[in-house]
């Protein structure tokens, strides 16, 4: 089944082109079946590409999915255009009455401030606080990650002694969470980033589970155990050539970055990197939809809050 996009969304031709099934709005109307709802906080500078590397994994679900895109009304945009965010973006004020099956808060380039210090900061904890009774699970990918541990458990994050850039091996470690279902024992993923949760910071929580780790990444995937909370440090979204774009952009910013590892044949900028993450990348994601949202989720989202509220008197 597809997913259930505005049809003049950008990525939507992109991924035509590509042979996935996309889905626009005047179509799906006509089909007399409820949609999973999925809301994605995007919080990455090229929005138009991280829009079309989610969509893109999104797509390999069998479940008409129907997304829809927020961003931060607390921060100006410097490289999406204004009109891109007022036609195809909700701010929270406009989704906050909403109720949605599953949410994706991505990662930002801001890892090196503290929390407390990124301009929308406080819109960002609202918004988290807020889908804990609108959002059945949360996918928290990257600094997003971070950032949730922090909201939600006081979780530190900790500087790393250079950047983690690169594609890394990871263990499953649980096997048996239905996230890791169709796993190998390990797997590779990307990961670009400054800073890290250390397993150590986490361990009191007792109902979070690590999935997967690796000597070099450290904490990979976790999870709740009721799967309403994911935490993903990678970047199992990222493109082909997404690594090495930001090596360049590194490089054109006089940062002298060390090459990304176990990315380039024989580290060798000049050559097509190999892609070896996108299995994993397509399983974890369908994994995460079926499992931890579609299987789980209330067919009517206001009764099951009403019945909750009921409840609880």
């Amino acid at each position: 089944m597809p997913i259930k996009i505005e049809k003049s969304l950008p990525a939507v031709d992109i991924l035509r082109k590509e042979n996935i099934f996309v889905m626009d709005s005047d179509r799906a109307s006509h089909q007399d079946i409820r949609p999973i709802k999925i809301l994605i906080l995007n919080l990455m500078p090229q929005k138009i590409v991280t829009e079309t590397q989610l969509l893109r994994l999104l797509a390999n679900t069998p479940l008409q999915l129907e997304v829809e895109f927020l961003y931060m009304a607390s921060h100006e945009s410097k490289n999406t255009h204004s009109d891109h965010l007022e036609q195809f973006y909700k701010t929270f004020e406009q989704v906050k009455d909403s109720y949605f099956d599953g949410l994706i808060v991505t990662g930002a380039p801001v890892e090196n401030l503290p929390f407390e210090a990124v301009d929308y900061w406080s819109e960002l904890v609202s918004v988290l606080e807020w889908s804990n009774n609108h959002v059945f699970s949360t996918l928290h990918i990257c600094w997003g990650a971070q950032a949730g541990l922090y909201a939600r458990y006081g979780v530190q994050k900790h500087n790393m002694n250079r950047k983690l850039s690169g594609i890394y091996r990871q263990d499953v470690v649980k096997n048996t969470n239905l996230l890791m279902r169709g796993f190998d024992d390990e797997f590779q993923s990307p990961h670009s980033r400054y800073t890290e949760v250390k397993a150590a910071d986490i361990s009191h929580l007792n109902d979070l589970e690590i999935l997967s780790c690796g000597e070099e990444v450290g904490l990979s995937i976790l999870a709740s155990k009721n799967l309403r909370e994911v935490y993903s440090f990678g970047h199992l979204e990222y493109d082909r050539d997404t690594l090495a774009q930001e090596y360049q952009r590194d490089c054109l910013a006089g940062k002298n970055p060390h090459i990304p590892e176990n990315y380039f044949r024989n580290d060798d900028p000049s050559t097509r990197p190999a892609l070896s993450w996108n299995l994993p990348a397509a399983q974890f994601f369908t994994n995460w939809i079926n499992y931890a949202v579609y299987q789980e989720t209330p067919y009517d989202w206001k009764l099951f809050e009403d019945s909750a509220l009921s409840a609880s008197l």
